[in-house]
């Protein structure tokens, strides 16, 4: 798959994730990685760049474990762009299975 492509798809899952509740940065990956192969180095960098977008807030919890962890918050921005991508994303997708009848087994 394209690396753009599956990086704008990445954006969408991590923005859906943590809007269902806040996640540090191993817990999003452990989520990603039940259903699509990611790791690291690839969803840590779109944290860092959504949150400088402010699609994200962040806060430190402290664990049992020693160092606190540092949690994402998605924002009203961040909410905004996540139904905007899900909009796109399912436009897209109906016309992806438009174009081929939903057959992928072929």
């Amino acid at each position: 798959m394209n690396t753009q492509l599956k990086k704008g798809i990445l954006e969408m899952c991590i923005l859906y994730v943590i809007n269902e509740k806040d996640m540090y940065g191993f817990e999003v990956i452990e989520r990603l990685a039940k259903d699509i192969d990611v790791n690291e180095n690839t969803i840590y960098p779109i944290l860092r760049r959504l949150t400088a977008q402010h699609l994200f807030k962040t806060y430190e919890k402290q664990t049992s474990l020693g160092a606190p962890r540092k949690y994402y918050q998605i924002t009203e921005e961040g909410k905004q762009r996540l139904n905007e991508s899900l909009d796109e994303w399912k436009s897209f997708l109906e016309g992806v299975f438009n174009i081929v009848g939903g057959h992928f087994n072929e």
